[in-house]
């Protein structure tokens, strides 16, 4: 096949180029060639901005027979896109996000799920992106695609991707702070985690596209139930047992306004807990599957001490001064 990625060059997208190479496709990337611009040289590149007719105009009566949109947040960026692409592009996939269902959300949603809205009052032609309006703007985004392609669109909404090269931190904290040792601060060991390895989810897109698939489908994983604690533990296995986990109570932590996913990255509290237990058997029935877990942290832990120093801040999570603080909290009241 000969593909087009908008986007391929950070994290999902790298992950989609890398695969979509892998199995032997033409790739084309198209981008503002602002980051990892050298690499895959082996894959055709075009440098523009999508929001410009300078830019669109690389695009213009070029011929794909699928486009992967990784980088859509509003609806005109993908309006624009999709529809110059749609008479000589056979199919477009969007990657959206599980964020388009809630907060609120019921346990076990499937693709049948509500959507959101944007809240009363803006408009749909907003432009700004808000960790309040993300949902929203990506319901749109995905709309558009489905005008420009009808029939013709995979909606892929994606859960919290995984791996390599994630610029966030997000997952990473786990494993290169239990790899740093000592006690780690953990949230209860039963809470509910979904999460997916970028290659994984990657590798399933392209296998979709072969096969001309379309249609909306919730990707995240793994196939089995998983808990912070396996995720912990894991970690702890896989970097040597270098810690000692401690996993703390929902209701200690939140006393001591240990905030979920920002102090403890990745954790939702029971009031939240059901964006963790997404439906995704029909994904897993066109054939998505998984490594191991701990693959994806020993190649994180891989990537991570090869890029950046041993001990590089990471992006997100509690800090150690203030982790030191509530484990002697936490322990005082064990004691008590």
């Amino acid at each position: 096949m000969n593909i087009l990625i908008i986007g391929g060059t950070r994290f999902l997208g790298r992950a989609l180029a890398e695969a979509a190479l892998t199995a032997g496709h033409k790739v084309t990337l198209f981008n503002r060639g602002k980051t990892n611009a050298d690499l895959f040289p082996e894959a055709e590149k075009l440098h523009g901005d999508r929001m410009t007719d300078e830019g669109l105009a690389l695009l213009k009566g070029r011929k794909w027979d699928v486009a992967i949109d990784t980088c859509g947040y509003i609806s005109r960026a993908v309006s624009l896109t999709a529809d110059l692409l749609a008479e000589n592009v056979g199919q477009y996939v969007f990657i959206s996000s599980i964020s388009v269902y809630g907060p609120p959300m019921e346990a076990n949603l499937d693709e049948s799920g509500t959507v959101l809205k944007l809240p009363e009052g803006t408009p749909e032609t907003t432009e700004e992106v808000t960790g309040g309006n993300y949902g929203p703007l990506k319901v749109l985004c995905e709309n558009a695609a489905e005008a420009a392609f009808p029939g013709r669109t995979l909606q892929v909404r994606s859960g919290l991707i995984v791996g390599p090269h994630d610029p966030t931190d997000r997952f990473t904290y786990w494993p290169v702070r239990i790899e740093r040792g000592g006690d780690v601060l953990c949230p209860p060991a039963n809470a509910p985690i979904q999460i997916i390895d970028a290659r994984d989810q990657a590798a399933w897109i392209i296998r979709m596209a072969e096969a001309g698939k379309s249609g909306i489908y919730n990707v995240t994983g793994p196939d089995t139930a998983l808990t912070f604690g396996t995720v912990t533990e894991t970690c702890n296995q896989a970097s040597g047992k270098h810690a000692q986990l401690i996993p703390a109570s929902e209701s200690f932590l939140l006393e001591k306004e240990v905030s979920p996913w920002q102090d403890m990255p990745l954790w939702l509290d029971t009031e939240s807990a059901s964006m963790s237990t997404i439906n995704i058997q029909k994904a897993l029935a066109d054939g998505l599957t998984y490594r191991p877990l701990s693959d994806t942290v020993r190649d994180i832990l891989a990537w991570f001490n090869q890029e950046r120093s041993a001990d590089a801040e990471l992006r997100t999570g509690i800090k150690p001064e203030r982790e030191a603080e509530v484990l002697a909290a936490w322990r005082e009241q064990m004691q008590s």
